[in-house]
């Protein structure tokens, strides 16, 4: 077997080989048997903390940690979402 570069569909196989990048173009998607991933509903934080990036392990800040926790987990939605991973609500 002979390749160029880092990309490439094995001989006799079917199998693509990523060794360097695999760029989504806008508006593609990640497909398993020709169906993207189900849609991940964002959550809704009512707790009125305000989000951050560090957790603090007293009582006085669980709505805040409740906040960051939910701002970063959807902040993980979006990027998926973005990348085609999984599709918008």
């Amino acid at each position: 077997m002979s390749q160029q570069g880092n990309n490439y569909i094995r001989q006799g196989d079917q199998q693509i080989v990523v060794g360097g990048e695999l760029n989504i173009l806008s508006g593609g998607k990640v497909l398993a048997a020709g169906t993207q991933a189900t849609a991940i509903t964002d959550l809704t934080d009512s707790t009125t903390g305000t989000a951050s990036d560090t957790l603090d392990d007293t009582t006085a800040g669980q709505k805040d940690d409740i906040a960051s926790l939910a701002a970063k987990i959807n902040s993980i939605l979006a990027a998926l979402r973005g990348a085609g991973i999984i599709a918008s609500a």
